[in-house]
């Protein structure tokens, strides 16, 4: 171990106070850094969403040098979501690595039944543990918190538990509202970052998961985001693109504008039909277990407040 968790000291971002954390909060959080302290070494199944960046944050005061953040690249992936992660593990200072396998390797993940997301699971913590091996560390964390498992069918804790993968945030009781204060008091800029499912998520199941779906939904999901949407996504039905927007979003994708350039660009990257889902934007639409699949433990619904300037603009133009 190169760093003592209890010698932080006046710094410890784990303090009690107006501006940090409150005491139940603060002890979760310090029960379950002094845990991790406890083993001689660990690597966490990083995905840099909150969750498993407050385990790397936590894993990282205790341990030093000797926690590694690891990050597994594969399809499902989407680019950003990998830069996103190293810059995460950047703001930690936590070591970084990465893992490369394929889920398309796995007839039974690419049949895309209802336990899709318990063979990707167990494929990717799988490789998580022969780095482990490489690294000489013997324990592999991930990221799943005390709300995880009451949040329906999630066949991808199954395989956590098959693992033998610790879960500090589950073991210490830390549910989602106090994993986004710890990142907060870590400032980490992921604390109100909203839950991001793989890319297999967007295909309805019993939809074969092909490389030419994963890649059409990763192009048309990012022109959606460099056009300044947060909450999206889009789904592929065999062809048709179903555009889901955030119910504090919605109003601007009722732009006539937005319909005629989001219908020219997802056409380009490979769609047959564009369609705008008048509900909007929310988890579990497209199947049972549809948005369960990410390395933090599942995807969660984050509904902000509307922002000022999301009034109807007629006028606006979108990139063509």
């Amino acid at each position: 171990m190169d760093q003592d968790a209890s010698a932080v000291g006046i710094d410890d971002p784990l303090t009690v106070g107006t501006d940090r954390l409150d005491p139940e909060t603060a002890e979760k959080a310090r029960s379950a850094r002094d845990r991790l302290a406890a083993r001689d070494g660990v690597l966490v199944a990083f995905s840099g969403g909150v969750d498993s960046s407050v385990v790397a944050a936590l894993a990282h005061d205790a341990l030093g040098e000797d926690a590694v953040a690891c990050t597994a690249r594969s399809e499902t992936l989407p680019a950003a979501e990998l830069d996103d992660a190293k810059r995460v593990a950047g703001e930690i200072g936590i070591r970084h690595d990465t893992v490369t396998f394929s889920e398309l390797d796995d007839p039974n993940f690419v049949a895309n039944d209802g336990e899709r997301c318990y063979h990707c699971r167990t494929m990717r913590l799988g490789r998580m543990y022969d780095r482990a091996r490489e690294l000489g560390i013997g324990t592999v964390c991930d990221g799943t918190n005390a709300d995880d498992p009451g949040e329906g069918h999630r066949p991808g804790l199954r395989a956590v538990e098959e693992l033998d993968v610790s879960s500090p945030l589950l073991d210490a009781g830390i549910t989602k509202e106090e994993v986004r204060a710890i990142a907060e008091a870590y400032g980490l800029s992921v604390a109100d970052k909203p839950s991001m499912a793989c890319l297999s998520s967007r295909i309805p199941t019993g939809l074969e998961v092909t490389e030419e779906r994963l890649s059409r939904v990763e192009r048309a999901e990012t022109v959606l985001r460099e056009w300044g949407f947060e909450g999206f996504r889009v789904r592929d039905h065999d062809g048709l693109a179903r555009v889901e927007i955030a119910p504090d979003e919605l109003e601007r994708a009722l732009d006539p504008a937005f319909a005629d350039a989001v219908h020219e660009h997802l056409t380009d990257v490979g769609f047959e039909y564009v369609t705008l889902d008048m509900a909007g934007y929310r988890t579990g639409s497209v199947s049972p277990d549809s948005d369960g699949a990410t390395e933090d433990g599942g995807e969660v619904a984050e509904d902000g407040d509307r922002s000022e300037g999301d009034s109807l603009d007629l006028d606006r133009r979108y990139p063509r």
